[in-house]
């Protein structure tokens, strides 16, 4: 379309990398390369979960300021996991991470936020993906990103609750009140553990 745009090319070759990066960049498309090929996965599949719980906040109605803290906290359980899987934390502040996150978590045109926001309607999941041409992988993807984070003894508690209302019938208000009523802590104990 024209537009100005960004993206980042994982490659653990840096050589190759720096190939690949000339053959796609053009005047509206800027190509990043970056060698953390764990951390931009990670990034691009965990987005999708979070983006769903803005869907959710979305549909209930919720302000800027609640889904900006939701993709805030979001992001530091991609950082927390991506860095207990050997992924570079700049990773999550760049485009594989923070960039991303926000495109999926506000864009009307992400399959996830759309699911999400119908979740936060009241619409039930079924319903919704009967209806859908295309796949939102946050769906598929939640339940087993949970059981990594838990098996490096993580919390990721957006994500949990994403999972629960998915697979668990927890309505979308409960979620809302199980992340809120949660124990307090300081904000960088959220980014380290």
């Amino acid at each position: 379309m024209g537009q100005p745009s960004a993206t980042v090319l994982a490659c653990a070759d840096e050589g190759r990398a720096s190939e690949l990066q000339g053959l796609f960049m053009a005047p509206t498309f800027r190509v990043y390369t970056n060698p953390d090929v764990v951390g931009v996965e990670l990034g691009g599949a965990m987005k999708n979960v979070i983006a769903i719980a803005a869907g959710i906040a979305a549909g209930l109605g919720f302000g800027d300021n609640a889904k900006a803290s939701l993709i805030t906290r979001g992001l530091a359980e991609l950082a927390r996991l991506g860095a207990a899987m050997g992924g570079n934390p700049l990773t999550f502040a760049g485009l594989a991470g923070m960039g991303d996150l926000v495109a999926t978590c506000y864009s009307p045109l992400s399959r996830n936020r759309m699911v999400g926001e119908q979740l936060g309607k009241g619409r039930t999941l079924e319903a919704i993906v009967s209806e859908m041409k295309m796949v939102a992988e946050g769906v598929k993807t939640s339940r087993p990103l949970c059981a990594l984070a838990h098996a490096h003894g993580l919390e990721v508690p957006i994500s949990e609750q994403v999972v629960r209302v998915l697979y668990e019938g927890v309505a979308p208000t409960d979620l809302v009140r199980s992340l809120m009523l949660r124990e307090a802590k300081p904000e960088l104990h959220g980014l380290e553990g």
